[in-house]
Parts: structure tokens; sequence; C-alpha cells
């Protein structure tokens, strides 16, 4: 068997590496170091897209939507060389109605398709250790295990095409609301007298702890704000969470409030930086700073 993988950046290239460990993998990339650095790895890489099609399962890691949709059936996608019975496995993460036009697309293809999103940052995508939500047919699924062990420590099959991308937002919008809360509530403890570095150590070790907290609070203190997936990429979640409560007529006012929040920061010109620079719209609002004494980066 051969796989091939589109998207190898800061969360593909790790997860492609991790996939030649058990199987032989070639690499759509037009970056000349990133090739060389997935060579020493054991990755075949090629300029051409449509080269990927030789392989029997094709995995996708890209950053929208949209890119994934002209990787598929733009010009010179790899939709006009599939073969029949190929199996694309999406592991973007992409709005739910998308997925399903991909899924109708590629079976009028006779292609395959399982929407399969990960959960993790970049340290998990290195170890193998991501969590691995997937929607499709359930016997294709637990065919992909052995490939999915190789970038994954937990694997849960959530239900038919788009499950995976429903939970993937579910899990993504909780995650979203700590970011924004953290902004929030961390400068009102500076402007309060408290002491940043403190105030941390009692956020990440009490029951206000985190993903989000043990992730940012570090990098704040310092003054950094480039470790995450960018602002302006995020927000595709929370348009997707707004979407899915209009249709079904579902309340979420916390969602809302937290969405303010990135918009504010979008607004302000942070949308490069990852989540941790939203607390900077407060900052700024508050006239103070949550960072340690020998801050690092850049705390503008």
């Amino acid at each position: 068997m051969k796989a091939g993988f589109v998207g190898v950046g800061q969360m593909g290239g790790p997860m492609a590496v991790n996939l030649a460990s058990s199987v032989e993998v070639i690499a759509y990339c037009r970056n000349k170091s990133v090739r060389q650095s997935l060579a020493v790895s054991g990755v075949v890489t090629t300029e051409n897209l449509q080269d990927v099609a030789e392989a029997d399962v094709i995995f996708l890691c890209l950053p929208s939507a949209n890119v994934v949709e002209q990787v598929l059936f733009g010009a010179d996608g790899l939709a006009d060389v599939l073969r029949p019975g190929t199996v694309v496995v999406d592991t973007s993460t992409v709005e739910y109605s998308t997925t399903i036009s991909i899924s109708e697309k590629l079976a009028s293809l006779d292609v395959k398709f399982v929407d399969a999103p990960v959960s993790g940052m970049r340290a998990r995508a290195e170890d193998g250790t991501l969590t691995v939500m997937c929607g499709g047919d359930q016997s294709l699924v637990e065919d992909l295990n052995p490939l999915f062990s190789s970038m994954a420590s937990k694997i849960l099959y959530m239900g038919p095409i788009g499950s995976g991308q429903l939970t993937k937002l579910i899990n993504q919008l909780l995650f979203d609301i700590n970011a924004a809360a953290l902004a929030e509530i961390l400068p009102l403890a500076v402007k309060l007298g408290l002491d940043p570095t403190k105030v941390g150590d009692v956020v990440n070790s009490g029951t206000g702890r985190s993903y989000a907290s043990e992730f940012f609070i570090p990098n704040v203190l310092k003054g950094i704000f480039d470790k995450g997936y960018p602002l302006e990429h995020a927000y595709k979640d929370l348009i997707s969470g707004a979407e899915v409560s209009a249709q079904h007529q579902i309340p979420t006012p916390v969602l809302s409030a937290a969405t303010a929040t990135y918009q504010m920061a979008l607004l302000n010109g942070h949308g490069a930086k990852d989540k941790g620079a939203m607390i900077r719209v407060f900052e700024d609002l508050l006239n103070v700073k949550f960072r340690s004494d020998n801050t690092e980066g850049d705390s503008k």
C-alpha cells in the first residue's frame, strides 16, 4: 500500500513523517527546504500534485475548505486523475456542509471519502499522539486504523460522513471559548494589582486550569504570540458554530460573547498571531500588561 499526503505544514508535516514509519508515503510540496526535511525522514516528495494520485489512500491536511476543494476539484486537481476505489481522508478542519458536498462529488467518481479532523497541536503531531475523529463508513475507518495509529493515539469513529467535522467543531468551540475567557480575565487580575506570574501559577494548578491556559499563559507571560494556530484561520470555527446554531435555532450566548472577542482582536490587527494575542485587546483597554518581569518576546 502507498499513502499520499497533501498539506505538509505545521501539522501535516509531522503527520506525514509518522505515517512514513508504517507505509510508503508520497507527499506534494513546492517548498524545497520542506521537501529536503521530509526526504531525510523517509517521505518521498513531488512538486506535481497529480503524482499523489498514484497512492491508494490520500491524506489531506489543509488550512481551509476552499483549499481542500481547489486541491481536489480545481485546475489540475486530484479528482481528474483519481482511480476508482481510491480513498481520500481529509484531516483538515472543514465546514460540515462542505464535507458533505465533497463526499458526494467524490462518490460520483467512485472514490471513497472519510472526514477525519485531528485534535492536538504540533507537539502531539510530532509525537504521534493526536486524537482523530472519523466520519464515514465504519468498516472503511476500521481498515484505515493501522494508518491512523501511526499518527494518533486515540481514534474515534463518530458516525456517518460529517460526524468527524461536527465533533471537531464542538471541541474547537470549547477551546476557543477558553482562550477568549483568558484574554478577558487575566488583564483584570493585573488591573487589580495582582502579580501576573503568580496568577498564572494559580490558574494552571487550580480549578481554572484548562489546556488553553496551560498552553497560552506561559507564552503570554513572555510576550510570545506565534506558537499556535493564527487567529485569522481559527475564526472559521466560530463562523461554523454560528451557522450551526442558527440553522438549528440553538442559543449560544457564551459562544457569541467569545466570538466578539475574536472579532475585536482581528479588527485590531492580530489575525496573524495565535489565540493568546486576544489578551492584547483587553490589555490595551485596561492599560496593563500580563507579563513576567523577564519578558523575552514582543509585548507591544
